[in-house]
């Protein structure tokens, strides 16, 4: 029963010669990918950026359109005589 170790040792050198002969990615590689992504991340952000903005503008007109409904209902409010009470 001695092929056993044997066997192992001859696998580990084949996984260690596969490892060592692979080719590996360079940092030339790596940072190349690294730029690809930074880019994409960037168009991402800058994609919910305008998103945002169009969001802001919707938020702003809806305001808008409140404060002037508040402005028109506090003149009814006062030609109506509905002011505050004051006592003396």
């Amino acid at each position: 029963m001695k092929p056993k170790p044997v066997a192992l040792t001859l696998l580990g050198a084949i996984a260690l010669f596969a490892g060592l002969a692979l080719p590996r990615e360079s940092v030339g590689q790596a940072a190349a990918n690294e730029e690809a992504q930074v880019a994409q991340l960037l168009a991402d952000v800058a994609a919910q950026q305008t998103v945002i903005a169009e969001n802001q503008t919707k938020i702003d007109e809806k305001v808008a359109a409140v404060a002037e409904e508040v402005r028109i209902a506090r003149i009814f409010a006062g030609r109506a005589g509905g002011g505050r009470a004051t006592t003396k």
